[in-house]
């Protein structure tokens, strides 16, 4: 993390053993809630919190030299939604082109004000709009060499589109994804079988006026007219799309990881497992089997240490933030690692532990957050002494 403040802004006293948090989030959510238990655990004074709702709404806020400010997700929260995306209803898919301009600028300006008075933020904000725009993310892993799927470039006015770009790249199956979406929102895993074949899973339903709403049920739409509508439909807010690879299975299910990056080191993960192609826990996925996982991994003769790497590579594009979630999509029979997306918020994983050997066992993802912030608040500081030092 490497925020560079001007010169006039005020000293930060020296780290005590009691530092101050303040977390940017929503009051009372399970994401705030357990940050704050986090801090309170590690022994320092439970998190001022900092409501997305005041900040989007224009209010005053202010933050204190010394403080470590927690950007947060504004999700789950629909008064918070409602001011990103215009919509009084939190089930549209529509809108996370709007949803992205506000939020990035309101978190630009939480940042700028954090570093005008020597607080520390937990993330760039930079480097949370690339994450948070699927195609410059998968863009920018790429160019460092980290694995990624094949995507298509360039922006997709719709159906008639995506259907030639496909057939160009000889690619038959596909994830068609909201550029701006989280939580599978709006996420349509494509299948082409030849002409008139075609098959479409996805949670969005589509309403008689043509509108999108998020569903927890995924469905399957198998008529090209009812796909292109749908991908019209999703078109205007932007839209990535890649190759569809055949993932690792479980049980039978298919199967995924989710890695969480802290500092730059992975220290949690957790398999991810479903019958659908998606495997967000509220779409019916569940998680899986770690241990047996990491067997099945070392007897396809490969190393579990190579999905962390991966990992650990994504997150070091973003060395500005302190902690991401990396989805890790193992290839069919465990063999190789490829990285899906980079989530700015992927540590909500309740009741996990840190990895072995990681340096946060017996902590969750909050905890070990918590126990790596004086390390980068110092780190901080250096990057400020150093930019004073050399003008």
């Amino acid at each position: 993390m490497s925020p560079s403040p001007s010169s006039r802004t005020p000293s930060r006293p020296a780290l005590g053993t009691g530092l101050r948090f303040t977390v940017v989030g929503n009051p009372g959510n399970r994401r705030t809630t357990m940050f704050a238990d986090a801090v309170r655990a590690a022994g320092h004074t439970a998190p001022r919190v900092l409501a997305w709702c005041d900040v989007l709404r224009g209010g005053s806020y202010a933050f204190t030299p010394g403080e470590f400010v927690r950007i947060d997700s504004p999700g789950e929260n629909a008064e918070a939604d409602r001011l990103l995306r215009g919509t009084d209803d939190p089930t549209r898919v529509e809108g996370t082109a709007l949803w992205y301009r506000r939020f990035t600028t309101a978190v630009r300006e939480v940042t700028a004000a954090a570093r005008r008075a020597a607080a520390v933020p937990s993330a760039a904000p930079e480097e949370v709009a690339v994450m948070f725009d699927k195609r410059r993310c998968h863009a920018r892993l790429a160019a460092a060499g980290v694995p990624v799927p094949p995507a298509l470039t360039g922006p997709l006015g719709g159906w008639e589109e995506l259907r030639e770009q496909l057939k160009a790249a000889r690619i038959k199956r596909a994830f068609v994804k909201p550029a701006h979406g989280s939580s599978a929102s709006g996420v349509v895993a494509l299948a082409l079988a030849g002409p008139g074949r075609i098959k479409a899973t996805t949670s969005v339903e589509t309403a008689s006026d043509g509108r999108l709403f998020n569903s927890l049920r995924v469905r399957h739409y198998v008529s090209e007219p009812e796909v292109a509508a749908l991908v019209d439909a999703l078109a205007p807010d932007g839209i990535h799309v890649e190759r569809w690879l055949p993932k690792a299975s479980q049980g039978g299910r298919a199967a995924d990881l989710r890695v969480v990056v802290v500092a730059g080191r992975a220290t949690h993960a957790v398999v991810r497992t479903s019958r659908h192609p998606m495997t967000n826990l509220h779409l019916g996925g569940a998680r899986g089997d770690l241990a047996a996982a990491r067997e099945a991994i070392r007897a396809a003769g490969g190393s579990f240490d190579h999905a962390l790497d991966a990992a650990e590579r994504a997150a070091a594009c973003f060395p500005g933030t302190l902690c991401v979630g990396v989805d890790i999509l193992p290839s069919t029979g465990w063999r190789r690692f490829t990285v899906g997306e980079v989530n700015a918020f992927g540590d909500l994983l309740p009741r996990l532990t840190g990895l072995p050997g990681s340096g946060a066992e017996g902590l969750d993802t909050y905890g070990a957050q918590v126990a790596a912030v004086p390390a980068a608040m110092r780190h901080t500081e250096h990057e400020e002494h150093h930019h004073d030092a050399t003008g």
